[in-house]
């Protein structure tokens, strides 16, 4: 069932919160297309906020410097700050997380994050990607207990566990496991999730949540798109079009899309 669609806010105060993968640049390349970073510094100095509202445990280096980002909402929501202070954190329990890593699929590819560290276990006989060893990664036998924030799996079986997770009593938040990302699931706890840190980031930043403009372009963007004055979504993926208020071909239009905005402020 689609939702109504909303009216888009104009003038300030106006938050913009885009996702990473995907929308700020596309999937697999976390190079920011021509023209987006002028844009948004412009944007920004004419008084709009922004900010970054991503799956990852933290951006890739270098991007931070070509946006203003008034605040960074990672790890799907579970961990926010603004103006560099952590204003918002959550933490698997060594129970939950053991409930979390009760899996039966042989050969998966797992990853959990705690403060910055990445801890990896691959299967026998993988090797570890560039991106991976430049994290230096540690096993996650070596993850501190209670400060694990996210849980990624990779395996061809992820969704029947992502079915077991949803029902368990902890209320863990699970996104993945279904198209585009069939062998890709991530989880967080209960109440990190994207629509969280964005409401986060709307009170400290004294925007409210009706003057946030979003970008996604994945399932777990859902969260944000629903709680958002108005949704623009990257891409076309189905299950996103019942949430979206408008829709975008992707990171390569976003600076001509954004340039619109401007020119539409200006009148």
């Amino acid at each position: 069932m689609t939702r109504p669609a909303r009216e888009r806010p104009s003038g300030l105060p106006l938050l913009l919160a885009f996702d990473f993968d995907g929308t700020l640049v596309p999937d697999g390349h976390p190079e920011l297309p021509p023209g987006l970073p002028e844009v948004l510094r412009r944007l920004s100095e004419r008084g709009v906020k922004l900010a970054a509202v991503t799956g990852r445990d933290r951006l890739p280096p270098g991007i931070e410097d070509a946006i203003p980002f008034d605040g960074v909402a990672t790890q799907n929501g579970g961990h926010v700050e603004v103006g560099g202070e952590v204003k918002h954190a959550l933490y698997f329990t060594a129970e939950e997380l053991e409930a979390v890593l009760a899996h039966s699929m042989q050969g998966v590819r797992l990853m959990m994050f705690s403060a910055g560290q990445m801890y990896v276990d691959l299967p026998e006989g993988e090797v570890p990607t560039t991106q991976q060893l430049a994290r230096n990664p540690r096993p996650t036998a070596e993850a501190p207990a209670g400060r694990v924030q996210k849980v990624n799996f990779f395996h061809d079986g992820v969704a029947g566990h992502a079915e077991q997770l949803r029902e368990h009593r902890s209320g863990f938040t699970v996104t993945g496991a279904q198209p585009p990302y069939s062998r890709m699931m991530t989880v967080t706890p209960k109440g990190a999730h994207k629509g969280a840190g964005l409401e986060i980031l709307a009170r400290e930043l004294d925007i409210p949540l009706e003057r946030t403009i979003v970008f996604g372009d994945s399932d777990n963007d859902v969260a944000m798109f629903e709680v958002a004055g108005y949704a623009v979504q990257s891409g076309d993926l189905p299950l996103l079009h019942a949430h979206a208020d408008e829709s975008i071909r992707g990171p390569e239009v976003l600076a001509a899309w954004l340039e619109g905005l401007m020119g539409e402020e200006e009148k």
